[in-house]
């Protein structure tokens, strides 16, 4: 069992954790002394799960329920993000949605895939940033995608568009507000063993991706949360406004 309390004492939200790397984050987060805000939108018994394994590592958690692919949601869980003292925020509430080539993307698509990958994180950060700017330190972690270096596969452009949209707001935010002591950074995953790629890829793409990964595998969520808490502690206290691709030596940058 993690004995490392290097969080205890910090308020972290975890968008999307309920499965895949905001799962493994939340859970890392919580075994290192976090009080853990695990946000879900249909998951509910897995996103309780996550709070209980929390608690059972001597953590303390709870969960928050929001649909972040319309701005309704955005707002409701907006809201109560600004009624806590976030320390920490990661963005990782992310989904294609759907493989739909252009010519059949439809304008209510767009919106939802806007809004899930880029809007929902702007707002968010809007909401916890006039708390860290009162106590003059924060973090902020978004989850990007190669797809935002790449341009993604067929059928994942506006997600791709999404992605690349929020490495850049990643880099604009820390601008504005690291003299005020808030660093804002992203990690940007490969193609990581997920419940994602097991709806949206099928096994040839992924046996093609292992073969063009010079480490021979998917990722997995844990490694990703690595980065994500490392990002978050003390150890990046000089990384600001950085990208770090995570995805097996696949993209070098």
């Amino acid at each position: 069992m993690e004995t490392n309390q290097s969080f205890h004492g910090k308020t972290v939200l975890v968008t999307g954790a309920s499965s895949g790397i905001g799962l493994a984050t939340a859970r890392a987060f919580g075994e290192r002394g976090a009080h853990v805000l695990a946000h879900y939108n249909h998951r509910q018994a897995e996103a309780r799960d996550v709070i209980g394994h929390i608690q059972a590592a001597g953590g303390q958690g709870e969960i928050l329920q929001a649909d972040l692919s319309s701005m309704a949601g955005i707002r409701h869980l907006a809201e109560t993000a600004a009624r806590s003292p976030i320390d920490i925020l990661v963005n990782n509430a992310g989904w294609l949605i759907r493989r739909t080539r252009t010519l059949d993307f439809s304008e209510e698509l767009w919106e939802q895939v806007v809004t899930l990958n880029l809007s929902s994180a702007f707002f968010l950060a809007k909401a916890v940033l006039p708390g860290m700017l009162e106590r003059k330190s924060g973090v902020i972690v978004n989850v990007s995608s190669i797809a935002g270096r790449n341009g993604g596969g067929l059928g994942a452009g506006v997600y791709a568009a999404a992605k690349a949209g929020l490495s850049a707001l990643t880099k604009n935010l820390a601008r504005e507000f690291a003299p005020q002591g808030i660093r804002v950074n992203a990690v940007s995953p490969g193609t990581i063993d997920t419940e994602y790629h097991k709806t949206f890829s099928t096994a040839q793409m992924l046996d093609g991706v292992r073969a063009a990964t010079p480490m021979g595998r998917l990722g997995t969520s844990e490694e990703i949360a690595d980065v994500i808490l490392f990002l978050a502690g003390d150890e990046a206290r000089f990384v600001q406004g950085q990208v770090i691709e995570v995805n097996g030596g696949f993209l070098m940058v």
